[in-house]
C-alpha cells in the first residue's frame, strides 16, 4: 500500500531510530491540510501555539481555518548575543520567555510548531537544540508539530537530524511529524503530505477530517512506484538535485554579495534570507513594503520579511530553485533597480550600514508585539510560496 511505501521510505531517508509503522501514517492532500486538521484537534478556539518568528506565514491561515487557533511568536533577531553563536538563533530560553508572556496575556498555549530545515531562514536545528526544545515541550505538556518538508533539500555536508531519528523522545504521544512531496521532489501540484503520529486518539480524530483532504488513488499509485525506485533516487535524483541546488545557491549568494547584499548562512531549503536593511528609506515596515513594491515594479517576486512575521524590517526571502538564467536575470534586475534607487532624491536617508539593527516594535508592556508592523492587513497583498 501507499502508506507502507511511505513508511519504508521515511525509515530510510529520515534515518529513523526504528522502522516506522504504516498504521501510524495518515496521508492528506498537502501539509496545509495537516496543519489545519492537527491544530483543530489539539487546540480549542482561542488557544495558542508557540512558533519561532520569522516563519512561513501561510501557517497562520491554516491553523485558523477550522479551529481559530492563534500564533504565539518566539521572536528571533539578527543581533548575536553572548549566549548565541549565529543570527536568528532559537534557544529553549526564548521558548520559555514566550510561553510565560502568553500566560500573562491569558493565552493557553497547547502546542509548539518547529520548521526544520527552517523556512525562511534555511537554518537546520542541531540535534542538541532539537532535544532541548522537545524537553521544554514535555515539561509543559505541549504537543510538538515537526514540519520537516525540506528534510531532503539539505547540502554543504550539513548533518540533518529528523525527529524520527531520535532514539528516545521525551513525549512520543505528543510528538507529531509531517512531510510532503512538494519541496524535496518539486511536486507542488501533486498535493500529497504525510502525518506520522503514535498517538492513536489523535490519529483517529485526524482521520475523521482527513476524508475531506484525501489524495486520489491514481496519484497514490504513481507515487508508490516512484518511492520504490531506490536506485534512481539514490544515484540520479537526489545527487543531481542537491548539486543543482548548491550551485544555484552559490550563484545567487555571490551575485547578491556583488551588489552589497549579505545573506544569512544556510544549508537547507530552496531560498536565502537576505539583508536589504541598508536600502530602506527608514528602518520601518512601511519602508520595507515600499521597497517590495519597487521589486514588483521591476518584475522581481521577492517575499518581504513582514510576510514571515519578522521583527526587523529589511529582510527578504529569495528563492533560487530555478534555472541559472533566471537567477542571473534576477541579479541583473536587482542591480539595476538598486542603482536607480540610489540616484533618486532622498536616497541618502537609507541606513548607512547593513549591520544597523532596528529595534522591534513593542506593545504597552515593553515586550515585542506578536505581529511586526502595525498594518497587518497589507500582508494580504503579499504572495508567499
Amino acid at each position: 500500500s501507499f502508506r507502507e511505501e511511505i513508511a519504508k521510505f521515511l525509515t530510510d531517508y529520515a534515518r529513523a531510530a526504528k522502522a516506522l509503522n504504516p498504521d501510524h501514517i495518515t496521508v492528506m492532500n498537502g501539509c496545509c491540510a495537516v496543519f489545519a486538521t492537527l491544530s483543530t484537534i489539539l487546540c480549542d478556539p482561542g488557544d495558542g501555539y508557540l512558533i519561532p518568528a520569522p516563519y512561513y506565514g501561510g501557517i497562520n491561515s491554516k491553523t485558523w481555518l477550522y479551529g481559530g487557533i492563534q500564533p504565539v511568536h518566539v521572536p528571533l533577531f539578527s543581533e548575536v548575543t553572548d549566549e548565541e553563536s549565529h543570527p536568528f538563533q532559537l534557544t529553549a530560553e526564548k521558548l520559555e520567555d514566550a510561553l510565560q508572556r502568553a500566560k500573562k496575556q491569558g493565552i493557553r498555549v497547547r502546542a509548539l510548531i518547529l520548521i526544520n530545515p527552517h523556512n525562511p531562514l534555511g537554518d537546520i536545528y542541531p540535534a542538541q537544540l532539537l532535544k532541548e526544545c522537545l524537553e521544554f515541550a514535555h515539561r509543559y505538556e505541549l504537543h510538538v508539530i515537526m514540519d520537516e518538508i525540506y528534510m531532503l533539500s539539505v547540502y554543504d555536508d550539513t548533518t540533518f537530524t529528523s525527529v524520527l531519528s531520535l532514539d528516545c523522545l521525551p513525549d512520543p504521544e505528543r510528538t507529531h511529524f509531517m512531510w510532503g512531496f512538494s519541496k524535496d521532489f518539486g511536486m507542488s501540484g501533486i498535493r500529497v503530505a504525510v502525518l506520522y503520529t503514535r498517538n492513536h486518539e489523535i490519529q483517529k480524530a485526524v482521520n475523521q477530517l482527513a476524508v475531506f483532504h484525501s489524495c486520489p488513488g491514481p496519484v497514490q499509485h504513481v507515487l508508490s512506484q516512484f518511492l520504490r525506485d531506490r536506485d534512481w533516487l539514490d544515484n540520479v535524483f537526489f545527487p543531481t538535485n542537491k548539486k543543482r541546488l548548491k550551485e544555484a545557491q552559490n550563484i545567487l549568494v555571490d551575485g547578491l554579495a556583488d551588489v552589497g547584499i549579505p545573506v544569512l548562512k544556510s544549508s537547507g531549503g530552496l531560498y536565502v534570507w537576505a539583508d536589504f536593511r541598508k536600502f530602506l528609506r527608514s528602518q520601518t515596515f512601511e519602508a520595507e513594503l515600499e521597497l517590495w513594491q519597487k521589486f514588483l515594479d521591476k518584475k522581481l517576486l521577492i517575499s518581504p520579511g513582514k510576510a514571515f512575521y519578522c521583527y526587523e524590517p529589511g529582510w527578504f526571502r529569495l528563492v533560487f530553485s530555478d534555472s541559472v538564467d533566471k537567477i542571473y536575470l534576477c541579479i541583473q534586475r536587482l542591480e539595476q533597480m538598486l542603482r536607480s534607487r540610489a540616484a533618486e532624491p532622498g536616497a541618502n536617508n537609507a541606513s548607512s550600514s547593513a549591520d544597523t539593527l532596528c529595534n522591534p516594535e513593542k506593545d504597552s508592556s515593553g515586550k515585542p508585539s506578536s505581529t511586526p508592523g502595525k498594518d497587518v492587513s497589507q500582508l494580504k497583498n503579499i504572495l508567499v510560496y
